[in-house]
């Protein structure tokens, strides 16, 4: 179209393409846009996020028995941009907030064990968290969330679940970024026989 219409025109792909043929040993496809098509994998991660989202932080708890593997920590351990990352890579996943002398909510016990993953952070760290927070949201440093003993009293209380149901593995995200803490758990997952087709 382009010596149709006398418009100049510079090839910036097809010696490019020949180039990379020769060297692969394999011949590009020549369709336009394969790049963007939508696959089965990208509706699966779609819904995976979207069950993940509506599963956040213990809300529509009747969802537990449904997700691929469930998170479980106090708050500040990461629960929610863990659930994210993972979701992105196909798998349904809910958290579940411990709030202290609160009982898990009862579904929690119809989830497979070993699709449950504890979180659990040391308190010096939870501690700086948890002032930055509350600094963050210009609420007074004194409340109970940002005080040593009562973070020692919800890390105990965790622990004594986590003592209950020992097929639970318990992870440190202490100093862990996201993807780090994401890799153990899939590692640990896949180990025991649960990783689907569906991730990547």
């Amino acid at each position: 179209q382009c010596e149709a219409h006398g418009v100049p025109n510079v090839d910036l792909i097809g010696t490019l393409m020949g180039a990379m043929a020769g060297f692969f040993g394999v011949q590009p496809r020549g369709v336009p846009g394969l790049l963007h098509t939508v696959s089965a994998d990208y509706y699966r991660r779609m819904e995976a996020i979207e069950f993940t989202v509506k599963s956040d932080d213990g809300r529509e708890p009747g969802n537990l028995p449904k997700a691929d593997m469930v998170l479980v920590g106090i708050s500040r351990t990461s629960k929610t941009p863990l659930s994210t990352y993972i979701a992105q890579k196909g798998f349904k996943v809910a958290n579940v907030p411990l709030v202290l002398d609160v009982p898990p909510p009862a579904e929690l016990a119809e989830v497979d064990p070993a699709r449950v993953f504890g979180l659990m952070i040391k308190p010096d760290a939870l501690l700086q968290i948890r002032r930055a927070r509350l600094e963050r949201l210009k609420m007074a440093p004194d409340t109970s969330y940002g005080q040593r003993d009562h973070i020692l009293r919800e890390i105990y209380y965790a622990r004594s679940i986590f003592e209950r149901n020992p097929s639970w593995p318990v992870i440190d995200i202490t100093g862990k970024a996201i993807e780090e803490t994401a890799s153990d758990i899939l590692r640990i997952y896949k180990q025991r026989g649960l990783l689907h087709s569906n991730s990547n």
